[in-house]
């Protein structure tokens, strides 16, 4: 698996509370749901990196 990177993120008080319920709900982390939100939206705008085919290509 490849390395994650680590990048410090800065939040208003009141946006963290909405993302940390929201993740609450859906039985995720904030981290996780900081990711699957960013993953999400990088494919609706046709910018998601590939996915790494099986052979390795």
């Amino acid at each position: 698996m490849a390395e994650r990177k680590n990048y410090p993120l800065r939040l208003d008080p009141e946006v963290y509370e909405a993302l940390r319920l929201w993740a609450e709900d859906e039985l995720r982390s904030v981290n996780a749901q900081i990711e699957f939100l960013l993953a999400r939206a990088l494919r609706e705008a046709g910018r998601a990196p590939r996915a790494k085919r099986e052979d390795g290509e």
